[in-house]
């Protein structure tokens, strides 16, 4: 049996302060030691050994504060966000599925289903560098979460955005696609929320298109009326030009 892949989420995850403890504390630290001094100056030895006495066991709460913080956010890692990548065959059987709806609709012949395929899988490369590069956040690919499988994976601390591609050559984003895309949403948060995970949701749809200017506005105006009222998360729509994106990272 394979080993399972380590959880990277504790390496990319950006440490949060807890500023009203830390100001609390540097507060309460502060006196006591002001305390210390001044019971020295009246040379009251007992006050002192008192205002030390309590230093030490505020030193001690805090450092068994953090230790427990630590332990906690360990924890989380291992329970909650289990990264798993997406199986082989699902990855193969979704770009199969998307492939074939392309050469549908471009009417191309089976023979000439090899280049789709290389320009579809260049197309979702290139988006998931562009995102990555807008974002500047660590992206996983094809991983599985709450058990849905998503293009792609960003993390930003316990906010978890799902990212789902699509290429478009006419200006429509199918209904089935759609429906797959929500359910696929649906299923991560409902997963999460059965194992009381703390992680928030987001979903992005990545539409890398090859649509003339006249054609966009007919898309922007198909997805306006689509407006994913039934979206169980927030949606951000980012549409990203083909041409372009080969430009910006192939082209020399």
């Amino acid at each position: 049996m394979a080993k399972p892949a380590d959880n990277p989420f504790s390496r990319l995850e950006r440490p949060r302060t807890n500023w009203p403890f830390v100001i609390v504390g540097v507060v309460l630290a502060l006196i006591l030691a002001v305390g210390i001094v001044l019971s020295l100056r009246e040379a009251n030895w007992l006050l002192t050994l008192l205002f030390a006495a309590s230093l030490g066991v505020f030193a001690m709460i805090a450092l068994l504060h953090i230790a427990s913080e630590r332990r906690l956010a360990a924890i989380d890692d291992r329970r909650f966000v289990s990264w798993n990548t997406a199986a082989t065959e699902v990855q193969r059987q979704s770009v199969n599925v998307e492939v074939r709806e392309l050469a549908r609709l471009l009417e191309v012949d089976d023979d000439q289903l090899t280049d789709l395929l290389s320009a579809f899988i260049v197309a979702e490369d290139l988006a998931l560098r562009q995102i990555q590069q807008e974002e500047s956040l660590p992206l996983m690919r094809h991983v599985s979460i709450g058990g849905a499988s998503f293009d792609g994976i960003l993390v930003d601390q316990d906010l978890i955005t799902c990212i789902e591609v699509a290429f478009l050559v006419r200006p429509d984003l199918r209904p089935e696609r759609t429906a797959a895309i929500m359910k696929k949403i649906a299923t991560a948060k409902h997963g999460l929320h059965a194992m009381k995970s703390r992680l928030r949701l987001r979903l992005m749809i990545v539409l890398v298109t090859q649509l003339t200017e006249n054609e966009m506005i007919t898309l922007r105006n198909v997805l306006k009326a689509q407006r994913f009222n039934d979206t169980p998360v927030d949606v951000d729509i980012r549409m990203l030009d083909f041409e372009l994106l080969q430009k910006l990272y192939v082209s020399e």
